[in-house]
Order: structure tokens, then sequence, then C-alpha cells
């Protein structure tokens, strides 16, 4: 009888391992986007707080803390929650892709593979599908990493906040301020 039982426990442990959910390892993930303005003065900002993970049918999910918004000026991560990202009625976006796990199952520790794969932005309420170049790589049994090769190029018209953009180009004293921006990320996704 003891047996058995240690032998249904091993067998379901090496169930739950292969079924077990994908979460994204914040602390060695990034998320970057590049804004422009003056016409010639770029920069660049992060977020410091996001979730996510990849489910059992490949589904890779980013999930973005708004208010954590990371431009190294106090004054304009405030500004930018407020008059751009409205965090009070928007707190959060998405960014979802569908990863093919079974390409990196069969390879060895290392393995790498490119993709051309649409990517869709949750934000602000609107969604937006991009087609973008994706490589994942397997890093070790229980940790995949999926880079944006190509900057995704968002467009602020696509989730309605070019006029939370104007706001901050008023406040700012500033001729212009570009409403396209390039979005890169590093996301590093670890077995549990």
């Amino acid at each position: 009888m003891m047996i058995r039982l240690g032998t249904l426990l091993a067998a379901l442990a090496v169930t739950f391992s292969s079924q077990a959910e994908w979460m994204l390892d914040s602390s060695n993930s990034t998320l970057k986007f590049v804004s422009t303005k003056s016409n010639s003065v770029s920069e660049i900002h992060h977020f410091e707080a996001m979730t996510g993970t990849i489910s059992d049918d490949g589904k890779a999910t980013l999930v973005i803390d708004l208010s954590s918004v990371e431009t190294n000026i106090p004054i304009r991560n405030e500004r930018m929650q407020t008059m751009l990202f409205n965090v009070a009625d928007f707190a959060k976006a998405t960014i979802t892709t569908v990863v093919d796990m079974s390409e990196l199952d069969n390879s060895d520790i290392g393995g790498i593979y490119s993709i051309i794969n649409d990517v869709t932005v949750d934000l602000h309420g609107k969604q937006k599908t991009y087609s973008a170049k994706l490589t994942v790589m397997k890093m070790s049994d229980d940790k995949v990493v999926i880079v944006a090769t190509d900057p995704l190029i968002v467009n602020a018209a696509d989730f309605g906040l070019e006029q939370g953009i104007e706001k901050l180009r008023e406040v700012a004293g500033l001729p212009a301020i570009a409403t396209s921006v390039p979005l890169t990320f590093v996301l590093v996704y670890n077995q549990k």
C-alpha cells in the first residue's frame, strides 16, 4: 500500500510540475519606452511594478501597474500618472501574446527561436494588436525569456491618450511632445 501511495504521489508531482504556471520574474524583467520632447530630446522611461504569467496553452501576459511609471523626475511621474494614464480610472495596462512552448520543450538549455507574432496592448480601455518580432530563449528547464527584438511603435491616438500628451506639453511649456513612442521589453518567466 505504501509503495502504491508513493508511486501515485510521485506521478502527481511530475504532472503538477509539467502543468505548473510560469510566473514573471519582475526583478529581472524590464519594459521601457522612449519619449521625445521639443522634436529633439529623447528620454528613456520604465515601469517598476509588473506581474505576468504564461499559461499552459502558451498565452503570455504582462500586467503593468501604470502608477509605477519611472521617468527619473518625480513631478513628471505624477503628471504622467494623472494627466496621461489617468491611473484613478485606468490603473493597469496589459500586454499579451502567445508563445509556442513546444519549440523550447525539445531544445537544449540556451535554445532560442525568433517569431513574428501578434502582441496585443490593452491600455486606457482600448486594445491594439501589433505585429512584433520576438525572440524566445530557454535559459534553463524552468526559465524562459521573451524579448521584443524590434521596438513596438505605440501611437497615443490608438488609446485615446493624445489629450493627455497635450496637457503634459502645456504644463511643461514645451513646443511639442511626440505622440508615438518606441516600446521594448525583456520578460523573464520562471516555472513555479
